[in-house]
C-alpha cells in the first residue's frame, strides 16, 4: 500500500484518481479548497478506511509524509480560471513549488497535471511534445497558460538541481462525469444547453477542431506515467487523437440526447485555439501502448446520464 496525496483531489478529475487509487489498495490524502472542487464529488469516498479529505489551498505550504504525489490543483476552464487570474497564476507557480518542496523533502515522486494550453493557438498540427508552442503571455487565458508553463519549468529545475523524481503530463480536452455543470467547457455547456432545450451556443463558425478524452482514459495514463522509471520525466501527452469540429460534437450531442436545441453563433473569445490534437507517440512508447479506448458516443453517453441526474 502506497501513501498517495492528490490535490485537487474533489475536483473533476482529481475526484476520479482518488477513486481509481483507493480501488487499488491504496491510502489516499485528498486536498482541496474548493474552488472549483466539489465535497460531493467524493462523498461516496469519505467512509472509505483510507481515505482522508483536507480542506487546504496548494498556495500555503503543507506537511504530510507519502510516497507519491499527484499535483492538479488548478481551476481549469476559462469561466473559473478568468475570475481570478492573480489566484490561477498563484495556484499554478507558488502550488508548484509548495508541492516540489515537499517532494524533495520527503523523497516522494511527483506529477504535474499540466495543460495543452502550454502550446497555444499551435502552429504545428497535431502537437508534439517537442513544440514549444505559440502562447500569448498577455492575453486573457495567459493566467493559466503561463501559469502551467512557469510550473513545467519548476519541476524540470527541481529535478535537474534537486534530483526530485518528477512526471509532467500534458492534459487534452477531457469529459465525463463530476465536470461541474456551469464550467464554461465545452462538452458541458453542450450537455447542459441540449438537456434543457435551450440554443447550443457556438463560438466562431464551429469550425475549430477539439480532440476528447474520456476522463478513465486520462486516469489510466496518468497513473501509468507516475509508475515509469525515474529517467523517464516527461512532458508526455495525454489525449484522444480523434478530431472532431465543435459543430460535430454539437451534434452529436443534440442527437444522443434527442433534445430540440438549435445552434446558436456567438463571437470567437480572443486566443480561442483554432486546432487542438495530440500527438500521442510518446506515451504509446513510455507508457505499455497507452491509448484512449473509450469511443466518443460511449463517454458522451455516461456523460449525459450524469448531467440528468445532476439538473433535475
Amino acid at each position: 500500500m502506497k501513501r498517495i496525496l492528490v490535490t485537487g483531489g474533489a475536483g473533476f478529475i482529481g475526484s476520479h484518481l482518488c477513486e481509481r487509487l483507493l480501488n487499488e489498495g491504496n491510502d489516499v490524502i485528498c486536498l482541496d479548497n474548493y474552488f472549483t472542487g466539489s465535497k460531493k464529488n467524493i462523498v461516496h469516498l469519505l467512509d472509505h478506511p483510507f481515505f482522508e479529505l483536507v480542506r487546504h489551498d496548494v498556495t500555503q505550504s503543507y506537511y504530510a509524509e507519502v510516497d507519491e504525489i499527484y499535483n492538479l490543483a488548478c481551476p481549469a476552464s476559462p469561466i473559473h480560471y478568468q475570475y481570478n487570474p492573480i489566484k490561477t497564476v498563484k495556484t499554478s507557480v507558488m502550488g508548484a513549488i509548495n508541492m516540489l518542496g515537499l517532494a524533495k523533502r520527503i523523497k516522494a515522486k511527483i506529477l504535474q497535471a499540466s495543460t495543452s494550453e502550454v502550446y497555444g493557438d499551435p502552429a504545428v498540427h497535431p502537437q508534439p511534445e517537442s513544440y514549444w508552442g505559440n502562447v500569448n503571455p498577455v492575453g486573457a487565458r495567459s493566467c493559466y497558460d503561463e501559469g502551467k508553463r512557469c510550473a513545467e519549468t519548476l519541476f524540470m529545475d527541481y529535478h535537474k538541481q534537486n534530483q526530485v523524481k518528477i512526471k509532467v503530463v500534458r492534459i487534452f480536452n477531457t469529459y465525463g462525469p463530476n465536470m461541474h455543470p456551469n464550467d464554461g467547457r465545452v462538452v458541458s455547456n453542450f450537455i447542459v444547453q441540449a438537456l434543457k432545450n435551450k440554443d447550443i451556443t457556438i463560438y466562431g463558425d464551429g469550425s475549430q477542431t477539439r480532440s476528447f478524452q474520456y476522463v478513465d482514459d486520462l486516469v489510466e495514463g496518468m497513473m501509468r506515467m507516475m509508475h515509469t522509471g525515474n529517467d523517464v520525466t516527461g512532458p508526455v501527452n495525454l489525449g484522444n487523437p480523434i478530431e472532431y469540429t465543435i459543430l460535430e460534437l454539437a451534434g452529436k450531442i443534440i442527437d444522443l440526447t434527442g433534445s430540440k436545441s438549435k445552434i446558436n453563433y456567438s463571437e470567437l473569445p480572443q486566443d480561442d485555439p483554432v486546432q487542438r490534437k495530440p500527438d500521442i507517440r510518446m506515451a504509446r512508447n513510455l507508457l505499455n501502448e497507452w491509448v484512449p479506448h473509450v469511443e466518443i458516443h460511449e463517454g458522451l453517453t455516461k456523460t449525459i446520464e450524469y448531467f440528468k441526474n445532476k439538473i433535475q
